[in-house]
């Protein structure tokens, strides 16, 4: 019987499901056809692998070769069959052994001659060949990052020829070295205690990391803002091994691809304020991650809130809430998770110096008025912390004390979010209506007091309940088992911009 199977993984958002290569020789004219909804660069790999076949020394076979990937209706793009297709063809023609090719699942590109190249998606492949219990042999570009899954056999080849040597005498291939399991330490160049003074923001962004609450800070140009943003991964708790593998995954999915150095560490991404709706949620053709999922776990930072187009704000509401964007197309969709903790920076006016006691303020009530409006009462409504970022005296920056280093900051950020997962599973800023009446129950005092700062600012019911969400997690920081008093004042006074700069 000239027919073979050969296993692969296609790749539809961060899923990779299973297609099986169908390969059938016949009778009749010479020819190769592709059926199973294939992509342009999938119709391509015939030529590819016909010339890597002859120039790995196998006989192609002058038979009409029909080639299925199936299921059919599901789309098939990139050049990852390749190889699959190779093999099916040697397989069917009698050339490797076709039981054998079964135990594997196989992806790559190959080179005219025979070689192979890395593909993109490899560590979703390797998730899910680990859930098949089949052995995955990629390329050898692609085996250090299949290799971050535990529990998944991976064999990586450089060429055609190694493949078929593996299958034809059992040998195994040698396995690729794995990478390292722990995550790297964080950059010296990004330490808290290279901020100077500036301790009121410092307290918001240990609040926002022990929460994981979203933040706005507001100041004058040059007192910190960025710099201060950039240290909240430093002190956000570790990524545990399913939350890295999920941000790992993305990334092996994007244009950028995955870096092995930077495995385990929280994202950190700073989009420029001209990125359009489909760079920050995804899209295209064939969809791909934007800015949003790319920093899943970690920080998605917006530098100049008020430059960005307002439509493009507009589509963070939705992931914002939901921590997942679905994209849309007409023949399918793509579904890409979105856990992202937002740091926003903006000025207080278009000049920047509105309220500096050393700089005066050009702009007029209306200019501030029109600048403030870009950044919609809703989008507002989903940042949990505002603060204000003044200018420093020069005697402070000069200040030759020692300040406080992300890591002495992240034990009291660990400590508290324990707190949290022992309590219900999540951090604060993820409970639910009936989980913030669980947990931060208020007494009557305190009641009357949030009701009087709810009234005097204005402020809606989601801004109620991001309160004590924040005043949960002040209190977690403090050891504290309720939510008191100092709590609660404390969370109420991160709010106080809600009417006063932004409305």
């Amino acid at each position: 019987m000239s027919l073979a199977i050969v296993y692969t993984r296609a790749q539809v958002g961060i899923d990779a499901p299973l297609v099986s290569v169908e390969v059938h020789l016949s009778g009749g004219l010479p020819g190769l056809f592709i059926v199973g909804l294939p992509e342009a660069a999938v119709k391509e790999s015939k030529d590819r692998v016909r010339s890597a076949i002859q120039n790995s020394q196998f006989e192609f076979p002058t038979r009409r070769i029909t080639i299925n990937l199936a299921p059919a209706d599901l789309p098939k793009e990139g050049g990852r069959f390749d190889l699959p297709i190779a093999l099916g063809i040697l397989a069917a023609s009698g050339q490797i052994n076709r039981e054998r090719v079964t135990q594997y699942e196989f992806l790559g590109e190959l080179a005219l001659g025979g070689e192979l190249r890395g593909i993109r998606g490899a560590l979703p492949a390797a998730l899910a060949c680990r859930d098949a219990g089949r052995t995955l042999l990629v390329p050898e570009h692609n085996a250090a990052e299949a290799l971050l899954v535990g529990g998944v056999k991976v064999l990586g080849a450089a060429h055609l020829l190694e493949v078929c040597r593996q299958l034809a005498t059992g040998v195994a291939l040698q396995p690729p070295s794995s990478p390292p399991r722990s995550a790297p330490e964080i950059a010296p160049d990004r330490d808290l205690s290279d901020v100077r003074g500036q301790q009121h923001a410092k307290r918001a962004l240990e609040i926002a990391a022990g929460g994981g609450h979203n933040l706005l800070l507001i100041g004058p140009p040059g007192t910190g803002k960025t710099m201060l943003a950039s240290r909240l991964p430093g002190i956000m708790p570790p990524l545990s091994e399913v939350e890295a593998l999920e941000t790992a995954a993305i990334a092996s999915i994007s244009a950028q691809g995955l870096d092995l150095t930077q495995w385990g560490v929280r994202p950190f991404r700073a989009p420029h304020h001209t990125a359009s709706a489909v760079a920050l949620v995804g899209g295209g053709g064939q969809p791909r991650p934007g800015e949003i999922s790319l920093a899943h776990h970690g920080v998605l930072f917006l530098d100049e809130l008020p430059e960005y187009d307002r439509r493009v704000l507009e589509v963070l509401r939705e992931p914002l809430e939901s921590g997942r964007i679905t994209i849309s197309r007409a023949a399918r969709q793509a579904d890409f998770p979105a856990r992202f903790q937002l740091v926003a920076a903006m000025n207080p006016c278009p000049c920047g110096f509105l309220g500096d006691a050393e700089r005066r303020c050009v702009c007029g009530q209306e200019q501030v008025r029109r600048y403030r409006a870009r950044v919609s009462g809703p989008l507002v409504d989903r940042i949990d912390l505002h603060i204000e970022v003044p200018r420093l005296a020069h005697r402070v920056l000069r200040g030759d004390g020692p300040e406080e280093s992300s890591a002495t900051v992240r034990v009291r950020v660990g400590a508290a979010r324990e707190r949290q997962l022992r309590r219900a599973g999540k951090p604060n800023s993820l409970l639910g209506t009936r989980e913030v009446e669980r947990y931060c129950a208020l007494s009557d005092a305190d009641h009357r007091l949030l009701e009087q700062a709810l009234e005097r600012l204005r402020l809606s019911p989601r801004a109620y309940h991001r309160i004590l969400k924040v005043s949960r997690t002040i209190a977690d920081l403090a050891g504290s088992e309720t939510i008191r008093t100092p709590h609660l004042t404390e969370a109420i006074s991160y709010r106080a911009l809600d009417r006063t700069l932004i409305r």
